[in-house]
């Protein structure tokens, strides 16, 4: 897990693990930058972290009872942006970070879908949202983003490729540890975006109920943000720690910038690189992209964006919204769904047979295959659309099941979270069955020979490559002191919306 030894310490996850305690309501969430990144790595296609804890993988589409939920797991960094899935343990300390930056070949998958969703969820902030919502009173909050913003690098640009494609009615996301709220409108030209202010952290339209004064207030203070000029916190963890390069500081004004300010004769950075279109980059066969018009069956015009805050004493970090559903349900007696069980996504298991034999794994010198277009895909995801419907959906295997399993140990509090050698690595039963049912390959599997030949070529501390602080192999629940991981193996739930 990417953090500070001082943040580190056991929180109570391992107890949902373990089947000590299990989570009263049904959870959903996507990885960000603090997770156990190696156990999340077992459920890449998603899968059970505990009873009634669900994860969405490193980028999935799934329904919940009516409603059809995307997600994309971790935050953005350009350098690593189009690189495949390299880390395998044992880790790197440079792996224990690039483990959670987003992928191209995550983010290609989902700008395959060509149907409406209901609800996004993303780690980061899509990349300029921002400018969509109250921004001054943000900065007034938090006047280290302004820099950011203004340089056009706060957020995730890969958040936003999903949410300008998929077009959610809602998008929910965290990382910046604060309730915002802002709403993006779409025009008929699909480029366009239309700008409408959100007061005080409330969108627009939502209903706001009534206070029931025998009901414990989680958000004691909703009055608009005063300029913060509290000293900072030492306790809490540093939103940029991860950052590699430090941040510029353009001139500020009182205006929203047209464009990204860039300075003159500014390398072009990694990061950069990463956003340039394919034709920038060397021809090869299959470098040429068809573009495809917006797809026909995403209809929906407004997306209502809200991030809040960590999940802290007399901090915003619970909302309860009523989402309508918008999405096409599977059939005319989908109603059933209403009970709000998990299922698979006929689409996107189709987009997932198609992308399966394109993720390469563990290999540093490996490279991504490249982007073959929309069209070349499109008439390959509806060839595996009819298989799915023919061998899964005709079959009634599309519900999700609840086959939760315990891999490695869970936590022993007489040995405690003090054990540095880097953890093993399991096959989780999930994924393999996942795999079987949808007819590929499960690359995540490897022998118990390969895994010891892994772990003899571990790297050492002494060389500065190692990475740092791992726990025995059991899983925990601690880490950051407000996010309930666990350090060592330490599972870790992420922000889930429930």
């Amino acid at each position: 897990m990417s953090v500070p030894l001082k943040y580190r310490e056991i929180g109570d996850f391992h107890e949902y693990y373990s089947g000590v305690r299990k989570a009263p309501y049904l959870t959903v969430f996507v990885g960000g930058n603090h997770e156990a990144s190696n156990h999340l790595w077992e459920l890449y296609y998603g899968g059970w972290v505990a009873p009634n804890i669900y994860y969405l993988g490193a980028a999935n589409v799934i329904r919940v009872g009516p409603l059809r939920i995307a997600g994309l797991s971790g935050i953005w960094k350009g350098y690593n942006y189009n690189k495949p899935h390299h880390e395998r343990l044992p880790y790197s300390q440079n792996e224990v970070k690039s483990i959670y930056h987003v992928r191209e070949l995550d983010v290609r998958k989902l700008l395959q879908v060509r149907t409406q969703v209901d609800v996004g969820i993303s780690h980061d902030w899509p990349r300029g949202v921002e400018w969509k919502g109250d921004w001054k009173g943000l900065f007034a909050k938090k006047n280290h983003f302004e820099a950011d913003a203004r340089a056009g690098t706060l957020g995730s640009s890969a958040a936003k490729y999903v949410m300008d494609r998929l077009r959610p009615p809602h998008w929910f996301a965290a990382h910046l540890h604060c309730k915002f709220a802002a709403i993006v409108k779409y025009g008929e030209n699909p480029e366009s975006i239309i700008h409408e202010p959100v007061q005080n952290g409330h969108m627009s339209g939502e209903t706001l109920v009534a206070k029931n004064t025998d009901e414990v207030d989680v958000n004691p203070d909703d009055t608009p943000p005063k300029p913060s000029t509290t000293a900072r916190n030492d306790d809490e963890i540093d939103l940029h720690m991860d950052d590699d390069e430090p941040t510029r500081s353009p001139a500020f004004t009182d205006q929203p910038p047209l464009v990204p300010l860039v300075e003159e004769m500014q390398p072009v950075t990694a990061d950069v690189k990463a956003q340039l279109p394919a034709s920038f980059a060397k021809a090869s066969a299959h470098s040429s992209e068809q573009l495809l018009p917006h797809p026909e069956a995403i209809t929906n015009k407004t997306t209502r964006f809200l991030a809040l805050d960590k999940c802290l004493f007399n901090r915003q970090f619970l909302q309860i919204l009523d989402v309508d559903p918008i999405s096409q349900p599977l059939s005319s007696t989908s109603m059933s769904e209403a009970s709000f069980h998990l299922s698979y996504d006929k689409e996107w298991l189709a987009i997932t047979r198609v992308f399966a034999s394109e993720l390469v794994l563990g290999d540093p010198s490996s490279h991504v295959p490249g982007n073959k277009g929309g069209a070349f895909y499109q008439s390959r995801i509806a060839a595996e659309e009819h298989w799915v419907e023919e061998n899964i959906q005709k079959r009634g295997l599309l519900a999700i099941p609840m086959n939760f399993a315990i891999t490695a140990p869970a936590y022993d509090p007489s040995v405690g979270i003090g054990v540095r050698e880097q953890p093993r690595e399991y096959t989780n039963p999930q994924t393999a069955a996942f795999c079987q049912l949808i007819g590929i390959e499960n690359p995540f599997h490897a022998s118990e020979e390969e895994r010891d030949e892994r772990m003899r070529n571990a790297p050492s501390a002494e060389d500065g490559r190692s990475g740092e602080g791992r726990g025995r192999g059991g899983r925990g629940g601690g880490g950051g002191r407000d996010r309930g991981r666990g350090r060592g193996r330490g599972r870790g739930r992420g922000r889930g919306y429930r």
